[in-house]
């Protein structure tokens, strides 16, 4: 049986979890708001038309913050079309995604809904077609309390107190060509700078996050970012980044490695951050919002199906594998162990949208294999990340080399006394797990939740829901300070423990 270790010191830390760590995103794509989130007619709709199942199944995953309304297609979205009487709003094509939007669920929609879900809003800005003035109209809409054009309009609309959002993106993936309104580097910083500017002058408690590279492979990372901080350096408070990982191959040997790739471009953004410290020789640290991630492949054939100018057509409906919740996993786990410099990220999307739920028009909500890792890091995962010291046996791949079997981190509670240790098995056999626990030799394993499948290709659906499921019934125990454990062939593992 192959062997891993891994030393934990309870003063060897990382750092304390930001909360908007387990944030996600909505954006007007496909079926996430209308007959995701929002439906009036459905049977399980409030009185608002939020279906209640899914803000459920919300609940269940703590989302922490959630971004909105996009996303590419805040690129060419104009605010004030989703504010005021619903029947006075204009239906408007859509052309990030061609598709034609009713503006039925606009901006006051979303802040009622995240009430309800007990979550954070995080709002973006059209920097595409748009620009400052849009941007200091809308933060004076939901921002400030009354007396002036914009909040009194709030007041008029039912909304006498001020949103009080206090995250905002100064645009979306403004490097890609594909995006509507796409800039260079130079094009993009300056409006960004200004625009910043502005937003801070309605309200100075702003923290906002500028645009980063769309992924770190595109031929512009490391000179986008430092150009972009150049000019920003002073005003934003986070970088964005986005990356989303596939198995086109069917190679589950690489695609479990391809969270290395994450770590890198981490790793990366943050050497470019940094340089833009130094010559600006400031003390001020930028962070990390790390608000798009996920797997996302499985319906890109499909999606080239689907006619133009719908309202809600089925876009980027992936059906997750068991596999996929695995390298969701190991993402939750290379988030985890730069929390010093990545402070908020958005597991994109929420709802039907390469999501971890599912809804069927007029029918049942469910949870999708990825929704497990999410739901166990999201509420097991707050508190202090400890620095791990791992052995364990590698392997090689086609992208990769040296890829550890094991990969994990733990996270200490320390107002439950609580520890808890994520770990992934990338092996297709079990290993003997070994943990030594420095200042936790008296905490008792509670619990050892599994997440495991013989058939890497399953899937949950509304008829067989519960198809991938975890259990509790793993064998961890803590002997004389040690966690010992048999980790099963490719399994997320969530090992808790409590004083």
């Amino acid at each position: 049986m192959k062997k891993s270790k891994m030393y934990i010191d309870k003063n060897f830390v990382i750092d304390k979890v930001d909360n908007r760590l387990f944030g996600s995103f909505i954006e007007h794509l496909g079926r996430a708001v209308y007959t995701g989130i929002y439906e009036p007619d459905h049977p399980k709709a409030d009185e608002k038309g939020f279906r209640k199942d899914v803000i459920d199944l919300v609940k269940e995953l703590n989302v922490s913050i959630v971004r909105y309304p996009g996303g590419n297609f805040v690129s060419g979205y104009n605010w004030e079309d989703g504010v005021g009487p619903k029947e006075k709003r204009p239906k408007k094509l859509e052309l990030a995604w061609r598709s034609l939007e009713p503006n039925e669920f606009g901006t006051n929609e979303f802040i009622e809904w995240c009430k309800l879900v007990n979550t954070e809003p995080m709002t973006s800005i059209n920097l595409g077609t748009r620009g400052i003035d849009e941007a200091r109209n809308f933060v004076e809409y939901c921002n400030f309390p009354g007396g002036s054009y914009f909040s009194d309009l709030r007041k008029q609309h039912g909304y006498n107190d001020p949103h009080n959002i206090k995250v905002w993106c100064l645009g979306n993936e403004m490097d890609g060509p594909w995006q509507i309104g796409h800039k260079t580097a130079l094009e993009y910083a300056r409006l960004a700078e200004e625009t910043a500017k502005v937003m801070k002058l309605v309200d100075p408690n702003l923290s906002l996050v500028a645009s980063g590279s769309s992924g770190w492979h595109i031929p512009t990372f490391g000179e986008w970012e430092a150009t972009v901080l150049e000019h920003t350096y002073d005003y934003v408070d986070f970088i964005s980044l986005h990356a989303y990982y596939d198995n086109y191959e069917n190679n589950i040997e690489n695609f479990l490695a391809k969270s290395i790739d994450m770590d890198s471009y981490i790793k990366s953004a943050v050497a470019a951050c940094d340089y833009v410290k130094g010559r600006k020789k400031t003390n001020k640290t930028i962070y990390i919002s790390f608000d798009e991630w996920n797997v996302w492949f499985h319906s890109r054939k499909e999606d080239e199906k689907v006619e133009p100018w719908q309202i809600a057509p089925p876009l980027l409906e992936d059906v997750y594998t068991f596999e996929d919740a695995l390298l969701v996993g190991l993402m939750l786990i290379t988030l985890l162990k730069h929390a010093d410099r990545v402070k908020i990220a958005c597991l994109a999307q929420l709802v039907n949208v390469i999501a971890p739920i599912m809804t069927r028009k007029g029918g049942g909500a469910w949870r999708q294999t990825i929704f497990y890792p999410f739901m166990h890091a999201s509420n097991f995962g707050r508190g202090t990340v400890l620095q791990p010291v791992i052995s364990a046996e590698t392997y090689d791949t086609k992208d990769f080399k040296g890829v550890p079997f094991v990969d994990a981190v733990p996270v200490f509670n320390e107002e439950k006394n609580e520890l808890t240790i994520f770990a992934v098995n990338r092996a297709q056999d079990k290993i003997e797990f070994d943990c030594e626990l420095k200042g936790f030799e008296d905490y008792s394993v509670t619990e050892h939740i599994i997440l495991e499948n013989n058939d890497l290709k399953a899937v949950n659906t509304e008829d067989n829901p519960d198809n991938v499921k975890p259990h509790n019934n793993g064998n961890a125990r803590n002997e004389d300070g040690k966690v010992k454990a048999e980790l099963s062939p490719l399994s997320w593992n969530v090992i808790r423990l409590k004083k």
